[in-house]
Order: C-alpha cells, then structure tokens, then sequence
C-alpha cells in the first residue's frame, strides 16, 4: 500500500484525527470545532437555532431526517461546556471525519466475469432461488455512479448529504470517487454480459451519498443518510465506512433503523495487525445493532489488516474484488469495504426468497431483520477457531444456504 497513492484518490485505511471534528480558528483567532448539537424531542427550530446563536454557533447544516432536532455547527471551543448544559440540549459531540475503507489492487479486467467473491460466497448458486428481486439496498457511501451500464437498470434513486462549495444539492449523488459504484457492484451489477455481476443481480439500489470525492465525510452526514434509508423503506443499508470514533447519536441510528427492520451491515476495518492481536473494530460496524464483516481472501484466510475483535459477526471475500467504479469503468481493490457488501447483498437475496419455517422463528410468513440476521449467522460456514472467533465471526458469508437452507 503506498500512501501516496492512498491519498490522491482519497479512500484510506484509517481516520483522520488531524481532522475530525475541527474547523479552521475564525478571523479572531479563538480555536473553534465542528460539533453535532442534539435537542431533545419536541424542540422547535426557533428555539433550537436561538440557542446556537447564543452560544455563538455556526450552523454548517441542520440534519434533515433525524426524529429529532440536530445540527452540525461550528463554534468557540471554550462555549462547549456552557452549550451542554443549555435548556432543550441533549447532547453535544464531536463531528469526527469518517472515510471509505478500501485499499488499491490490480487492474481491470475485461469482458463480464464473476467475480471470485460473488462465487465463493456461493451466490450464484442461490439464484435458481433468488436474486434479490426489488429489495431496497442504500449504499451510503460516496454516491452511485448513474450512468454506468451494469447498474443503471438497478439503480432507483439516491440522495446526496455533501455540501459542494458550501451547497448541498440532494440531486447531486453522483459517484465522484469510485468506492460507492465499487460497492454497489458487488451488492448489485446486472447480470447482462459485460463487466461483473453482483450478489444479488435484481436488488434495487438506492445512492446515499455522505463521503466527498476524497472518501472523507462527517459523521453527520451519516447519521442523516441512515435516518433516510429507515424513513424511506430500505430493506437493507451497506456503510463500507467508518472511524475510531463512537458517537451516541451514530448509535442511536443505527439502532433505530435495525429496530424499524432494517438489516445494518458495515466494515469491520482495516485497522487489524498481522497477528489479529486487540480490538481493532470501527465504528459503525462496532455497534450491536450492526452486521460488521471482516475480510478473507481466496484462500479463506483473513486478511491481515482486517479489524479483529468481539463484534465480526461475519467474514467475506476483501482480496483483490472486481467490481464497478465511477462513470462506466471497473476496478479491482481491497478491504473490509468490499467484504460488507457481499455480506449486504446476501441479505437482499435473503429478503426476497420463500420464507424458511427454518429461520422464520415467528412463523408469521417473513423476515425480521433479526430473523435474516440469524440466518446468515446460523449458515455461514466456520473457519478459524472452533465457534464464534474475533477473526471471521460466526465464518464465512453462504448465500445458498441462507437463502435456500440446504448447505
């Protein structure tokens, strides 16, 4: 990996903390940081911008699908402790910087293929019984490439969360970067005789842009993305992102979406060491309301930088993985951030089969998201130590046996 490389195209291994959650010191020389302010439910926005106005605030935008009242602002370090405690404020934290979690690989290939994860997790072994039909996936990410010829006929719609020259234009969900397009392949690429198909061909995906054309974003904009995702019908949301940074407000909603039905899968990290020694999981795969998948390559063997740790759930292909990029290109790229999404759209071929008496533990005739979370956890195939491991899990993602019950 060189870092160089890493920095140009903007999609690296680990955060910022240079960066997060600090703005630059305004014209009167007093250090200011960049914070998410939530008020309590019930607020008014009146009330709630005359408080960050008091405090000498700067708004850099209000959360617009959050159950309650929340803003990203920049303010005077030393008005911190004084804002925390005002009427209507629940909590103040930090607005770290979050980044893609992809690393560099070889170059495209040509003609269609199938990719050697799609294989190994057994997808295409699972489409005589579902591929995922109609189920809503929300890649949030740097944004869905629209006019590339292996996603189009999947892709439903999107919504951007980046301000781009101080403007956020929720039209402008573009893929600017590659890693969101890569993403979404692997969830999703059609199956129609050029490029790469992905797990679940016939998953309908939706673009939830909150990292810039580097691979950087706030968390902010992640927490907006994924209230979006829960208050729009997704099914299934993939976050190939994430930092060393736990957040309340992060956790809060990500819990919510998995309380409204929303199956939450995220990269586990890159951030593991050779010998998979400590706890190296990123936030939000950390969370327990969310499916964090750590990397294998083609010999089924973890990858050595893969976050290691209590919360790997699941294990996926993150070697070398050919997928879709920006515009109409292709690419081949490592990381748990190409992991999570096999993992992702594996639930979608999931969602959309007949339901198994199986894993239907409420025989009511569908799934919870709980439900298809146990499922990919009870048939995933073991690899390491014996049991539930902080390398793989519960092993390797087994899209035919979650989706169909027979190993």
């Amino acid at each position: 990996m060189t870092r160089r490389w890493l920095s140009i195209v903007g999609i690296i291994v680990l955060v910022v903390f240079g960066l997060s959650g600090v703005a630059a010191a305004p014209a009167n020389g007093v250090p200011s940081v960049r914070q998410i302010v939530v008020f309590q439910t019930g607020v008014a926005n009146e009330a709630a911008q005359a408080v960050l106005e008091a405090h000498g605030a700067t708004v850099q935008r209000q959360l617009s699908n959050t159950p309650f009242p929340a803003f990203s602002v920049v303010l005077p370090e030393q008005a911190l402790p004084a804002l925390g405690q005002a009427r209507g404020v629940a909590r103040v934290e930090t607005d770290f910087v979050v980044q893609a979690v992809a690393k560099p690989g070889p170059a495209p290939q040509p003609g269609e293929v199938l990719p050697w994860g799609v294989d190994r997790v057994d997808a295409d072994a699972a489409w005589v019984t579902s591929k995922g039909n109609g189920v809503k996936v929300a890649i949030i990410d740097t944004g869905v490439s629209k006019t590339h010829p292996d996603l189009v006929d999947n892709l439903k719609g999107g919504i951007n969360f980046v301000a781009q020259k101080g403007i956020i234009d929720p039209a402008k969900w573009d893929d600017d970067n590659g890693h969101g397009s890569h993403v979404a392949g692997t969830v999703a690429a059609v199956d129609n005789s050029i490029g790469a198909i992905g797990v679940a061909p016939e998953a309908h995906l939706y673009a939830v842009k909150v990292l810039d054309r580097r691979g950087s974003g706030f968390i902010s904009d992640v927490i907006d993305g994924i209230y979006w995702a829960k208050n729009n019908g997704m099914q299934v949301i993939n976050m190939s992102l994430g930092c060393n940074c736990p957040s309340d407000t992060l956790k809060q909603a990500v819990d919510d979406a998995y309380a409204a039905g929303v199956v939450v899968v995220a990269a586990a990290g890159n951030d593991g060491t050779a010998d998979g020694s400590g706890d190296t999981v990123i936030y939000p795969a950390k969370y327990d309301s969310v499916v964090a998948v750590a990397a294998t390559d083609s010999s089924n063997v973890r990858a050595w930088w893969s976050s290691t740790g209590p919360a790997v759930e699941l294990a996926a292909p993150g070697v070398s993985i050919y997928s879709t990029w920006k515009g109409t290109g292709y690419n081949t790229i490592s990381g748990t951030s190409m992991a999570s999404p096999h993992a992702a759209g594996t639930a979608a071929l999931v969602l959309a089969a007949p339901v198994l008496a199986l894993f239907d533990s409420d025989a009511n005739g569908s799934y919870s998201a709980s439900e298809v979370r146990a499922a990919l956890r009870a048939t995933a195939d073991e690899l390491g130590a014996a049991g539930v491991d902080t390398f793989y899990g519960y092993g390797l993602v087994d899209a035919k046996e979650a989706t169909t019950g027979t190993p």
